[in-house]
C-alpha cells in the first residue's frame, strides 16, 4: 500500500488528526463510496467502512458526510476488512455541485484536490459554454483548473480549439491529447506527482475513464462508445473512485454529470468572466445586471461585436442561475432554522413539564 505522503497527507491534516488520535484509531482516505459504504485506503491496507451513528447525527447535511478524497479518522475492526469512520477531517477544498434534482442541498463530488482535469472531447460534442461553467465551479474548489481537450485523433483543426478555449482562460493550461492513441499525455505528469491528487471532471463521452486507463496503464475502469449522431455518451463510471497511480500521484474519476447546477460560486464569476466583468466597470450604473439597463457598457461591447454574443448570453444565464440558488439555499437555511426552534420548543416545553412534576 502507498505511504500516507503517496495519498496525499499533508500537515493540515496531521494537526487536524490529532483531535481523534488514540488507540486502535489510524488516518485514511476515502477511494469510493457506494450507498453510503466506503473504501478506505490505510498504510495497512484497504477497508470497507461505514460512517458511526454520531457522525451522521452530528452532520448538518450530506456534504458534512464522507466523500472522496476527504482524509478521515478510522477505526478498524480487529477482525480485519471493515471499519468505523469517527470523523471527517476538515477539508482543504472540495468541489461541490447543486445535487441533482429538487432538492437544494450541496453534493461534494470530490475533496481535497490539488488539480482539476476539466475534460472535453474534441468530437461533435465540443461544447466551449460547458467548458466555461466547469471553470466556475472549479474556482470555487480551491484547486487548479486544466482544460483538458482529448480525442485530438477525431478533431480537424486542434490549434483553433485550443486558442479558442485559452480566449475564454488565459492564466488556465489548456492541454490537447488522445486517450486512444497516447498523443500529449507526457505534458499530463506535471500535475501527477507523488501525494499530487487530480480529479477529471465532464461530460459523458469525452474519455475521462479512457484517460484514467492509460495513466494507470491497464483496463481498470470500463469504456463505452459515444453515438455517432451527436458524440454523446452514455456512463461508464457510475460511482466517484480515486485510484493510485504506480508513477506517484491520485486520480479521482467521476461519473458524467447529466446536471451540473452551481453552487456557492460567488467568487468564481469575476474569474471565468474577467473580460465581461472589465466591462462592466463602465457602466453607468454600479448595480447594472447587463441586460436592460440604459448605458451598459457590457450590452454595447455585444452590440458592437467585441464581446461574443454567446459568451454573454452564457454569463447572463449562470449569473441568473446563481442567483436563483442564492435565494433557494437562503430559504433553505430558514427553514432549517425554524424547525432547529421548534425542535428547541419542544425540548424546553417537555423540560418544564418535566420539572413541574
Amino acid at each position: 500500500m502507498p505511504s500516507l505522503v503517496e495519498l496525499g497527507w499533508k500537515d493540515h491534516f496531521a494537526q487536524a488528526f490529532v483531535t481523534y488520535a488514540a488507540p486502535g484509531v489510524v488516518p485514511g482516505r476515502v477511494a469510493l463510496e457506494h450507498n453510503h459504504v466506503y473504501r478506505v485506503l490505510t498504510e495497512t491496507g484497504e477497508y470497507l467502512a461505514e460512517s458511526t451513528g454520531r457522525l451522521k447525527h452530528l452532520a448538518e447535511g450530506r456534504h458534512e458526510l464522507p466523500a472522496v478524497g476527504d482524509w478521515v479518522a478510522l477505526r478498524p475492526d480487529e477482525a480485519g476488512g471493515h471499519g468505523q469512520i469517527l470523523a471527517v477531517l476538515p477539508r482543504l477544498g472540495k468541489f461541490s455541485r447543486k445535487r441533482a434534482g429538487e432538492w437544494t442541498e450541496e453534493q461534494v463530488v470530490a475533496a481535497n484536490i490539488d488539480t482539476v482535469f476539466l475534460v472535453s472531447g474534441l468530437d461533435g460534442d465540443f461544447n466551449p459554454r460547458r467548458i466555461e461553467r466547469y471553470l466556475l465551479l472549479a474556482r470555487h474548489s480551491d484547486a487548479r483548473p486544466v482544460v483538458i481537450l482529448n480525442k485530438t485523433d477525431l478533431a480537424d483543426d486542434v490549434p483553433e480549439a485550443v486558442a479558442l478555449i485559452g480566449e475564454l482562460a488565459p492564466e488556465v493550461p489548456v492541454l490537447a491529447i488522445s486517450a486512444a492513441d497516447g498523443r500529449g499525455f507526457d505534458a499530463l505528469q506535471a500535475y501527477l506527482g507523488a501525494g499530487q491528487t487530480v480529479a477529471l471532471l465532464g461530460s459523458s463521452g469525452v474519455g475521462k475513464s479512457s484517460i484514467v486507463n492509460r495513466l494507470v496503464g491497464e483496463r481498470v475502469l470500463p469504456t463505452r462508445a459515444v453515438r455517432e449522431s451527436d458524440s454523446r455518451g452514455r456512463h461508464a463510471s457510475v460511482h466517484r473512485q480515486m485510484i493510485p497511480l504506480p508513477g506517484g500521484g491520485l486520480v479521482i474519476d467521476t461519473p458524467g454529470m447529466r446536471e451540473l447546477q452551481l453552487w456557492g460560486v460567488d467568487e468564481g464569476m469575476s474569474g471565468t468572466f474577467d473580460d465581461v466583468t472589465a466591462l462592466g466597470g463602465a457602466c453607468r450604473f454600479r448595480d447594472c445586471r447587463h441586460l436592460q439597463e440604459p448605458g451598459c457598457a457590457v450590452k454595447a461591447a455585444v452590440e458592437a461585436g467585441t464581446l461574443d454574443r454567446a459568451r454573454y448570453e452564457n454569463f447572463t444565464k449562470l449569473q441568473d442561475e446563481r442567483e436563483v440558488m442564492a435565494r433557494r439555499q437562503d430559504e433553505r437555511a430558514l427553514l432549517e432554522q425554524k424547525r432547529s426552534g421548534k425542535i428547541m420548543g419542544r425540548a424546553l416545553k417537555s423540560m418544564q413539564k418535566e420539572r413541574g412534576r
